[in-house]
């Protein structure tokens, strides 16, 4: 039995989308060129990554000549929550409490962030009513 195919980002994928997240669009020559060259990826490579993307439904492409230019369908906000609806699921069951509390478990944490993480709290009960 084939492994269930899975609609999460690999690093590879991540790297790519957030190129053309933030070019918009991009052939593949194109994206070879922006990969930092610290992390480079064949062309190869950086096409079969793109059409997973494709088969994923994170990108399309028109066709431009010979050549295929990919442009995002997926907004990198809807993305983020998707992974953390993914997280969420797989690790916490389903609780945003679970998950809040194992980041404020992090040692790594600072106090700017707790503040700021208080602040979004207090915004949203406000935004609810405060009761729910």
């Amino acid at each position: 039995m084939p492994p269930k195919k899975s609609n999460t980002l690999t690093e590879a994928e991540l790297r790519l989308m957030k190129i053309l997240w933030r070019r918009g669009e991009s052939a593949v020559t194109d994206l070879v060129a922006a990969l930092p060259d610290s992390e480079p990826l064949a062309y190869n490579s950086v096409l079969t990554t793109i059409r997973i993307l494709e088969q994923k439904g994170y990108v399309e492409h028109r066709q431009e000549g010979r050549a295929f230019i990919y442009r995002p369908c997926i907004a990198e906000q809807e993305a983020s929550r998707s992974e953390v609806r993914n997280v969420l699921h797989r690790f916490f069951g389903n609780s945003p409490e679970q998950l809040v509390l194992s980041l404020l478990g992090d040692e790594d944490i600072s106090t700017d962030e707790l503040e700021r993480l208080k602040d979004a709290i207090r915004a949203v009960e406000a935004d609810k009513g405060s009761g729910e």
